[in-house]
């Protein structure tokens, strides 16, 4: 069935995947819409039949109207790998473009009634409904959901109608399509246009070498948290919200759900709508974890409404109203399809949680962010929710373990404790009771830890008495205690389990300001201690690192630009003046300008002359965008203290008096043969500070002076010896940076010169960086182009620092060469600049530690004061080098932001393209 699929792809060429087997697990079928641009933008229906992909293009997408009726035409089938597809198909291949998975679910035939889970009799259903030429089914996806139907007709064979049946799913108001990202990576089309690009697909066959093999388990205990003393942030840790609810795990398998709570109770009868979700998960076996919770009208956790609606007789799936307020939120997989993922590091563990789990009305994976744990914490407090959980991103999973790679922050403190009585009741409360006598086992005994009074409402306070009756007991359970021996209190077997909250524990061990939160059912009784032995003091942090500073990360600016602390409107409005020197006040901080009327680039027919106080005015515009991309690292800067044409001079550390704000790192050099301090331009005030300097140009390294996030494991001691610093993180570029410098010559240049800026010149290194990208985008790396502010183009890759620079120059060494042979004409890494001419040089040597690149916003010492400025791959035929100067780069940043904001998010695994290559 996939001849004509395979007859149309030349796999050495394209990422898109071959065919394999053919056949998928167990469960329910699935069904996936990518959007693609190939020569004319369309939506690709794909529902899963017999082993492969039935395929319908969808020029203008789905409508959740259904009077709108949208012309689907019938294409070859596909594999079942190319459900994850995501990517760019090489310009030249069949259907050449990007492609992103707009949305992905379950699907069953609906005519006759769903067959969720049933994979077999589904596709048997779906065959003779394609014969005929009319489809009707159901989708439980992200975006498309309820029934729908495909009709061929009679015009055309391979023309069919894709239109939404009238149910509570029918939307007239919204266009489905304007929701434009990907539900797999989160990437839109733009994105990938862009540079920015997936990892490889990780689904389907690729899920085989995650995790062990492993049989599908009949049950297990849930990992536990401890408990940490406050909020923090660090970009090791992910934090979500901690639910007010009962832990359950869900073992799925072959269509069939069971649901156990945390002591092993088994709770599926109880949420048949729930169930009936589970049950319509694609994969064939799954293990979750997750909290279940019901909401209340304002779609809050509420235990006590949990409580009461479980309480209710099991029924079938006609259950009164409340049972509709009941959501399983998983937050983690255990196991899918025959893969035991316990020993997989946490992140990767929710990055086939995000693929494999369809959400529905009852069913929603629970959010979750990197890093800022103190910012979530705040917007948990404010949503009124309970607090939340910090767990180390490369976490294992450890099953009845309460572990400190997991952390829970609460917004009040709460405790389990077990009931061994009760107080007579007054008033209201004459015929069920006054207060709940509490306390927690410690040493063997059943300790006093006070009265719960208050949080009942009548329907608790009658339904607790029942039970409590049903379970009195002739003595006190508790170790001998004076406040118990006087209470006048009804005893009762210590079997139930109350859930608190309250303000502190009492120096006499008392609870203070308690609260009855509601029954714990999933928890043993006798289990029951004091939890204060749980908490962990985060002095420090909790889990200590090399950078680490207290409650904050030590990259707090990790892809997030510096908060303005200047009001840069008013520092530009005092340097508009036309006197020569200027004393201006920056963070704080007082900085003499001198010389400001000092032509550094002198006029031309295009523009200028361009004066000092003109540089210090570029570097206070860009500061927002520019500074990001500096922090942390090494910098050499050029100063022109005369002007372009009048001599330069490099500098890396300063035998200057440095103000105090400018940040330094001390490092070893081999050129001085011993230690120096080189500075990094982390702050506004620095950048100034450059500017006064006539620091025209700066060259920022590959690499950070900091761990975070992804180089923990590597050394941040860089002095003493160069063994020292090859060691550090130091050696470890973010970026594999390829250089494309045009040897095209004008004919206007004199005798050893270098090639001068041409359009011919920089057409032809267009052209090679296009096919450079092609190439790029087969490897699945992402890439981001700027102009050099001369006559070339910067390709930047972001990797992620698991190499150092020897193995990022072999790999930009490594493409170029592949580059070289697809153009061979127009592509040169020859060393003899003779031997240049005529050709584009793809310098790989400026992937060495020691060399430097002229930053995104640097501005360049050549006429008109141009500025190596990020594009768009989509405009490069649109733009020259000379529209991005000086004076035009206000209006292009208010115009396009920051290109490459998201650049260190873009990061990929250097080591699988390595091992393909090997």
């Amino acid at each position: 069935m996939l001849e004509e699929y395979r007859s149309k792809r030349d796999f050495s060429r394209t990422r898109e995947p071959a065919p394999a087997d053919g056949r998928s697990g167990g469960g329910s079928l699935r069904f996936v819409v990518q959007k693609h641009a190939a020569r004319r933008l369309h939506y690709d229906f794909r529902l899963e039949l017999d082993g492969v992909l039935k395929s319908w293009a969808v020029p203008k997408g789905p409508s959740a109207d259904p009077k709108e009726k949208r012309l689907a035409v019938h294409v070859e089938d596909h594999p079942l790998e190319y459900a994850t597809f995501e990517g760019v198909i090489a310009h030249g291949n069949y259907g050449g473009g990007q492609v992103i998975v707009w949305d992905t679910g379950a699907y069953s035939p609906d005519e006759g009634g769903l067959s969720f889970g049933h994979k077999e009799e589904s596709e048997e259903r779906m065959r003779a409904d394609l014969e005929r030429g009319k489809l009707s089914f159901t989708l439980r996806g992200r975006k498309l959901k309820g029934s729908w139907t495909l009709v061929r007709t009679s015009r055309n064979p391979k023309d069919w109608l894709l239109i939404k049946h009238r149910d509570e799913h029918v939307d007239t108001e919204h266009d489905l399509v304007d929701q434009d990202r990907s539900v797999q990576s989160g990437l839109t089309l733009e994105d990938l246009k862009e540079g920015r690009l997936p990892e490889p697909a990780s689904g389907g066959a690729a899920l085989s070498a995650l995790g062990t093999p492993g049989d599908f388990p009949a049950r297990m205990k849930p990992m536990l948290a401890r408990t940490a003393d406050r909020p923090f942030s660090h970009p090791d840790w992910l934090f979500e919200p901690k639910l007010d609810g009962h832990r359950v795990l869900a073992f799925i398998q072959d269509g069939n759900v069971t649901l156990l709570s945390r002591n092993g109770n088994d709770l599926t009868s109880a949420v048949p709508m729930i169930v009936q979700e589970l049950e319509a998960q694609p994969e064939g076996e799954l293990v979750l974890d997750g909290e279940l919770v019901a909401l209340d009208s304002e779609g809050h956790p509420n235990f006590g409404l949990l409580q009461q609606t479980m309480q209710l007789e099991p029924r079938a799936v006609d259950r009164p109203a409340e049972d509709a307020s009941l959501a399983y939120y998983p937050f983690d997989v255990l196991h899918v399809d025959g893969r035991d993922l316990r020993r997989v590091p946490l992140f990767k563990r929710k990055e086939v949680l995000g693929r494999a789990l369809i959400g529905g009305d009852h069913v929603r994976q629970v959010e979750y962010i990197d890093g800022e744990g103190e910012t979530f914490y705040r917007a948990a407090s404010e949503l009124g929710l309970e607090g939340m959980v910090a767990k180390k991103r490369d976490s294992i999973y450890e099953p009845g373990r309460r572990s400190a790679s997991w952390l829970k922050v609460k917004g009040v403190r709460e405790q389990e404790l077990v009931i061994g009585g009760y107080t007579p009741g007054t008033g209201s409360r004459a015929s069920t009771f006054g207060s709940l006598m509490v306390g927690y086992h410690d040493n063997g005994v059943l300790k006093y830890a006070g009265r719960v009074g208050s949080g009942f409402d009548a329907r608790s306070l009658k339904s607790l008495r029942a039970s409590l009756d049903s379970i009195s007991a002739d003595a006190s359970p508790f170790a001998p205690d004076p406040e118990v021996d006087a209470a006048g209190a009804a005893w009762v077997r210590p079997v139930l389990v109350a859930r608190v909250k309250f303000a502190e524990w009492t120096h006499a061990d008392r609870l203070r300001a308690p609260v009855f939160l509601g029954l714990r059912t999933d928890v043993d009784a006798g289990s029951v201690t004091r939890s204060v032995e749980e908490t962990v003091t985060l002095d420090g942090g909790p889990a200590p690192a090399p950078g680490w500073r207290g409650g904050a990360p030590a990259t707090a600016q990790w892809d997030h630009p510096p908060q303005a602390v200047d009001d840069v409107p008013a520092l530009l409005e005092q340097l508009s003046g036309k006197q020569d020197k200027l004393l201006l006040t920056v963070s704080g901080h007082r900085i003499g300008l001198t010389n400001l009327n000092k032509a550094l680039w002198p006029e031309t027919g295009a523009g200028g002359p361009y004066t000092k106080r003109d540089l210090v005015r570029h570097y206070l515009e860009t500061s927002d965008h520019l500074l990001p991309h500096l922090k942390d690292r090494p910098l050499t800067f050029t100063r022109y203290p005369n002007g372009i044409h009048e001599g330069s001079f490099y500098q890396k550390h300063s035998d200057l008096k440095r103000p105090e704000f400018v940040e330094t790192v001390r490092l070893y050099s081999s050129h001085n043969e011993g230690d120096g301090d080189f500075i990094m331009a982390n702050n506004l005030p620095t950048l100034v500070w450059l500017a006064q300097l006539a620091s025209i140009e700066l060259h920022p390294w590959l690499s950070r002076v900091t761990p975070f996030p992804d180089a923990a494991h590597l050394p941040t001691t860089f002095t003493g010896s160069k063994e020292a610093i090859d060691a550090s993180v130091l050696n470890y570029p973010d970026f594999i940076v390829f250089d494309l410098d045009p040897y095209i010559y004008s004919g206007k240049e004199k005798s050893g010169d270098e090639p001068e800026l041409n359009r011919r010149a920089f057409s032809k290194t267009v052209e090679v960086a296009r096919e450079l990208k092609d190439i790029l985008d087969q490897l699945s790396l992402s890439s981001f182009i700027k102009t050099s502010g001369k006559t070339g183009l910067h390709i930047y890759v972001p990797v992620l620092r698991q190499y150092g620079y020897p193995v990022t120059r072999s790999t930009c060494q490594l493409i170029g060469r592949f580059l070289m042979q697809h153009l061979p004409q127009d592509v040169t890494m020859e060393w003899t600049v003779s031997k240049r001419a005529g050709k584009i040089f793809l310098d790989h040597n400026q992937n060495v530690r020691t060399k430097n690149m002229a930053s995104i916003y640097s501005l360049r010492p050549a006429p008109n004061a141009p500025v190596s400025t990020p594009l768009r791959w989509e405009e490069l035929d649109r733009v020259y080098p000379t529209d991005f100067t000086i004076e035009t780069t206000p209006e292009r940043l208010r115009e396009a932001g920051d290109l490459w904001a998201g650049i260190l998010a873009a990061k990929h695994d250097l080591r699988r393209l390595l091992e393909e290559a090997v």
